[in-house]
């Protein structure tokens, strides 16, 4: 059995380039890493999904060809890339891959993983699903109950953030929520973060990697190219070997099992109040705003005042000031609750 991704003492660290651009750019970058024993597997492109057409998209099969190569210098080093389409798979299977990964735009359509569960069938391959590139836990999940229906049972979710309206300085929202929720519901799902994509820069690789470590996620896929300024795919998010070791060092690996301190229960006890609280009182609110909806429907009103939903977020947005708060934060929080708000008004 395939146990590349089985949870140990230590986070699954997974490294490597963003593309393999040519044998010695991928050789170069593999003997750097793969030398600490903290690398779990090594992460290469062979296959690019660009947004738009006209960027690097990646070598394919010669690429696989280079990774069988240097596959004989590491033998114990496993290697995964992302699949797309069945045929991806069979050439994976071909060159000795070890694991592989569904993309985002790949998970976020069940036609296509339908397709690639079947190509798994009867393989030790394992699989790896990251998020669907839209904030959606239900298509996350089924894409990867997709995958073990095709008996594949050495199965990991990544989270790599979500593309919305705003992400608030990422690259991809991280949204923590949601990847909090699939461990929720699939508590023995080793679950990986992908801070490079999330932050799109790298100087945000580092601490995206510690929040993810902080909750409790079971490892790490990041991408690290010998020369991130002239790579051909993802410049700006890649980082160096020694940037990766450096990384490494720095990580904090935090204990879970030992018994809460009294201080900490004690403080958990007041958020659980006020948590309690805030419930009461949004409940008193949607109250007010279906209220408030019954008067513009008696009186053929518009559901949607610009001017007063202009008003309530300055208000919100200086108070946000007054209190310290994080702007982005209180302004999210906000459009939320008056999207429920115009829903309750509609009833």
């Amino acid at each position: 059995m395939n146990n590349t991704l089985i949870i140990n003492n230590k986070p699954i660290i997974i490294a490597g380039p963003c593309s393999a651009e040519n044998e010695n750019q991928l050789r170069t970058t593999i003997e750097q890493i793969a030398k600490d024993d903290r690398v779990s597997m090594i992460r290469c492109g062979v296959w690019k999904p660009r947004t738009r057409p006209g960027g690097f998209e990646g070598v394919g099969e010669p690429a696989l060809r280079w990774i069988e190569t240097i596959k004989q210098n590491f033998p114990s080093v496993p290697f995964c890339c992302e699949v797309a389409r069945p045929e991806h798979i069979e050439l994976c299977l071909q060159y000795g891959i070890d694991a592989v990964w569904i993309g985002a735009r790949t998970t976020v359509n069940p036609f296509l993983v339908s397709e690639l569960a079947e190509a798994l069938k009867g393989s030790e391959l394992a699989v790896m699903v990251k998020n669907p590139i839209t904030p959606d836990v239900e298509l996350w999940i089924g894409a990867i109950e997709r995958i073990q229906q095709s008996g594949i049972s050495n199965i990991a979710a990544v989270h790599r953030g979500f593309s919305t309206y705003n992400n608030f300085g990422y690259r991809n929202n991280p949204l923590w929520e949601i990847p909090i929720e699939l461990k929720r519901r699939l508590p023995m799902m080793p679950l990986l973060c992908d801070p490079s994509h999330i932050g799109g820069r790298r100087s945000l690789v580092a601490p995206i990697s510690q929040m993810a470590l902080d909750l409790h996620f079971d490892g790490l896929i990041i991408e690290c190219h010998p020369d991130p300024a002239n790579a051909l795919t993802d410049s700006q998010q890649q980082i160096t070997p020694n940037e990766l070791i450096n990384l490494l060092d720095g990580l904090k690996k935090r204990t879970y099992d030992e018994p809460a301190p009294t201080d900490l229960n004690r403080l958990r006890e007041q958020l659980d109040v006020i948590d309690a609280e805030i419930l009461r009182l949004l409940s008193q609110r949607m109250q007010l705003s279906k209220d408030i909806g019954d008067i513009k429907h008696e009186y053929n009103m518009p559901i949607f005042q610009p001017q007063r939903w202009q008003q309530v977020l300055e208000r919100q947005m200086a108070a946000a000031r007054t209190m310290g708060l994080d702007e982005q934060f209180i302004k999210e929080i906000t459009e939320k609750i008056h999207g429920e708000s115009l829903r309750m008004q509609e009833q």
